[in-house]
């Protein structure tokens, strides 16, 4: 008989595998009971069924390391339900180390890990060597040590999730694809599947490996794709036989491996570098329960140096190849949140390590989805955070740079070279002559600093580089004479029609510029009253404005605006047709006026926080008159097809001014100096604009504007954090994101960036604490790549703190 499904719901969940029911799971939790999910074959027939379902606290950034202790927290309470237990081994873990470099990684992110109440550790070689007496210790350092490490049956899981949610209401409908999605004129959703339509008011897509053909019927091309991922299970070790406990998981990036026990054998996974990709010509519909062909041979570099490391594998053998598709997406990092541009669809996709994940993707979605917010600020999953350049093409080739690197973290200001060149302005090829280092914001590229000749290697890691020296350099250049700087891929909107003044006053949070001609800084808040976005926004006329925001928020801001713009008003992305060129130091205003006859920079007729159309020759743009180095300076907003004809006139100009050329490594330095803030690092939605010290750009007497009432309530209950600035006491090593500030031995806060001022001649950083410890001189301590070394609260905006220099 076929099972009749509802024709209504609130959501339905498209997917059954481990993303799908922890959404529809933790969709019950939030209060949600009205949902569906839907599966085309049985539960878990996709990645979930063969995943090797490590579950580990490792994150990469505090948002991960919370979702993560989530799942471990989830899934031993779902484990030890006596009626249905789950095969669940915590056993330990550890990440071996092989460079300083690798040390310095796992020691930051150990000291990240304890912000988050979270207690791992490193430990030496020996030490590794008798918690997992199967390895040889030959050229290791030491280890990262995760006691909460382990594997959990990934299909026991998946379905205790399932079961939990229709106890609370959910309904599961397995054997059911999805063949369409059409809208309705109200904007519901209606989902027809081969057992009928269902209509909804939101809809998620949790499709493993079959993303994209669900993301077609909903217009977008998600940038998720799937490698090809092997593992070995051996036959029994008798080293293990005897053993009274498991031993730990290994995760080994000298070696390209991971390792876990199975039974009395070894569970054995692969990276290997000559990987392969799953899917590229389309997925056989009946490719359900399935794997594909074992190809060992593409691993054979790989198991010799594994053998090597664990020579019991030389004296056992190999019972099981599965080799199994598993998603990729272009940072590694998988997408969970709105779908860029479809209002109220939602994605949980791309998910590399499911089964470790799991629980915590699902709670950051189900949150999004119920509440606007989540927890942890969640922009490092955030779908939005690739846009247009992120086709498959380009996902694929960064999809196999991470799988090679699958064990090698990204170090500080690491840009990889796969898929560059997606997103370029005009000056590319001049810049490039000139050696510029080059890094990507957003897919554009954006240079980072320019070589002192074309053989310098601009080195990364955790510690201070001889790249140092050299930003110093550009930067006493702006601070003595004027300074240059591309800033690609900024992220601009006109924003104009009968209206656009009350629209944009509703959405910020303080006063709109009232002159035409006059620019402001201003922030939007979410419903809760928690900062959602930085921008600058320049009144061209009555009812006309640019609206400026950094490269990394397009997508995330247009879809935030579009959700309250009014008919009347027209939102024109900019982003892609305009380029700026920053001329900022004290000689600025002369070689500007030099080019400009007909025009007057005077500080008079342009004061600071002004806009204007300015002529530099025959070169038309826009310019402002702010600063985001503290020193004089001017923002050149050129349209692209006269970008180089401006930038030929300045540097043609330049010399008698003393013109150099700077990157945007000088001027986070500089930015740091004058107390501004980084989207997403500093300013981020866990955080109301009062915790974070932007007193002066709330107007808390406006009539109304989004999120008011929430910020009003939260004002009555006062700070959970505030906003400090700090001097670091090390001339080894700047502090990191997510480094942990103590009061003695008590935990108050963590970094969100830091930074040499080279100006001030300081290390400086920002972090959120707790408010009993803001006031200045307040002597703390941080945790800097494994050492306890003094910090100092100091005054903010220590360079130029009057402003007289930007007001020229």
């Amino acid at each position: 008989m076929s099972e009749e499904i509802k024709s209504h719901a609130k959501v339905v969940v498209i997917g059954g595998g481990i993303a799908g029911c922890s959404t529809l799971y933790h969709l019950t939790q939030e209060g949600w009971t009205d949902v569906v999910l839907v599966e085309r074959d049985e539960l878990t027939s996709g990645s979930t069924w063969h995943a090797a379902a490590q579950v580990t606290q490792f994150g990469g950034n505090q948002t991960m390391i919370g979702l993560k202790r989530h799942s471990i927290d989830l899934y031993r309470k779902l484990a030890a339900d006596p009626e249905h237990p789950i095969s669940y081994h915590i056993t330990g873990g550890m990440r071996t180390a092989y460079t300083q470099d690798q040390i310095d990684t796992y020691k930051h992110y150990v000291g990240m890990a304890k912000s988050m109440g979270v207690e791992m550790e490193f430990i030496d070689a020996a030490e590794a060597g008798r918690r997992h007496p199967l390895i040889k210790t030959d050229g290791l350092l030491g280890a990262w040590w995760d006691p909460l490490d382990g594997d959990i049956d990934p299909a026991g899981l998946t379905f205790a999730l399932a079961r939990k949610a229709r106890e609370a209401g959910a309904k599961v409908y397995r054997f059911n694809p999805v063949e369409d999605i059409t809208r309705k004129p109200n904007g519901e959703f209606i989902v027809h599947t081969a057992k009928g339509d269902i209509t909804c008011e939101m809809v998620v897509n949790a499709t493993g490996y079959r993303v994209n053909e669900v993301g077609r019927m909903l217009g977008v091309e998600h940038p998720v794709t799937s490698m090809e991922h092997m593992y070995f299970l051996t036959d029994t070790i008798p080293e293990l036989e005897v053993m009274d406990k498991r031993v730990p998981i290994i995760r080994d990036p000298g070696d390209d491996f991971y390792s876990r026990q199975e039974k009395n054998g070894l569970l054995v996974g692969v990276y290997e570098q000559g990987c392969k990709t799953f899917g590229m010509r389309g997925i056989d519909p009946h490719f359900t329960q399935a794997l594909c062909p074992s190809d060992l041979d593409r691993c054979l570099d790989n198991m010799e140096r594994i053998f090597e490391r664990m020579p019991c594998l030389t004296e056992t053998g190999i019972h099981t190849v599965v080799n199994g598709p598993i998603t990729y997406t272009i940072d590694g990092m998988p997408l969970i949140g709105p779908v860029p541009g479809v209002p109220n669809a939602f994605c949980a996709i791309g998910l590399r390590a499911g089964i470790g994940e799991g629980g915590g993707h699902g709670k950051i979605l189900a949150e999004l989805m119920v509440h606007g917010e989540s927890e942890w600020d969640a922009w490092c999953l955030d779908p939005r955070r690739f846009t247009q350049y992120a086709n498959t093409e380009h996902t694929c080739i960064k999809a196999i740079e991470d799988y090679q690197n699958e064990f090698h973290y990204h170090l500080p200001h690491e840009h990889r070279p796969g898929a560059r060149l997606a997103r370029t302005t005009p000056l590319y090829p001049v810049l490039d002559t000139k050696n510029a280092a080059w890094g990507v914001v957003n897919g554009w590229e954006r240079a980072l600093f320019f070589k002192p000749d074309a053989d310098f290697v601009d080195e990364h890691g955790y510690r201070f580089t001889p790249t140092q020296k050299v930003v110093a350099q550009e930067i006493a250049n702006v601070r003595e004479n004027v300074g240059l700087m591309e800033v690609s891929g900024f992220n601009r909107y006109e924003i104009k029609g009968e209206g656009a003044t009350a629209f944009l006053d509703r959405m910020v949070c303080g006063n709109l510029p009232k002159k035409v001609g006059k620019v402001g800084l201003c922030y939007l808040l979410n419903e809760k009253g928690h900062v959602l976005a930085e921008a600058t926004i320049a009144k061209l006329d009555e009812e006309h404005y640019w609206y400026g925001s950094a490269a990394a928020a397009e997508w995330h801001d247009r879809d935030w605006l579009n959700a309250y713009k009014p008919d009347t008003v027209s939102l024109t992305e900019m982003t892609s047709s305009h380029t700026i060129l920053v001329v900022a130091g004290p000689k600025s205003r002369e070689l500007l006026q030099s080019l400009s006859p007909r025009c007057d920079w005077s500080k008079e007729a342009m004061p600071w926080m002004s806009v204007q159309e300015k002529t530099l020759g025959h070169a038309k743009m826009m310019a402002m008159s702010v600063s985001f180095s503290g020193e004089l300076a001017y923002e050149l907003h050129i349209p692209n097809e006269q970008l180089y004809l401006a930038w030929k006139l300045i540097t043609e100009a330049g010399d008698p001014f003393g013109l150099g050329l700077f990157g945007l490594y000088a001027t986070e330095s500089m930015r740091l100096e004058k107390g501004y803030r980084h989207w997403k690092a500093d300013l981020i939605y866990e955080r109301n604009p009062l915790e974070s010290c932007l007193d002066r750009f709330v107007n808390l007497n406006k009539p109304d504007f989004v999120g008011k009432t929430a910020l009003l309530e939260e004002q009555a209950r006062g700070p959970k954090k505030l906003f400090v600035s700090l001097e670091v006491d090390s001339e080894i090593a700047p502090a990191h994101s997510g480094d942990s500030i103590y009061c003695g031995d008590k935990l108050i806060g963590s970094v969100t960036s830091g930074g040499y001022g080279h100006r001030v001649e300081k290390n400086l950083a920002y972090a959120f604490v707790d408010p009993e410890f803001v006031e200045i001189g307040t002597e703390l301590s941080i945790d800097l790549l494994g050492e306890m070394r003094p910090v100092k609260v100091i005054e903010p905006g220590q360079y130029d703190p009057e402003n007289a220099l930007v007001r020229g």
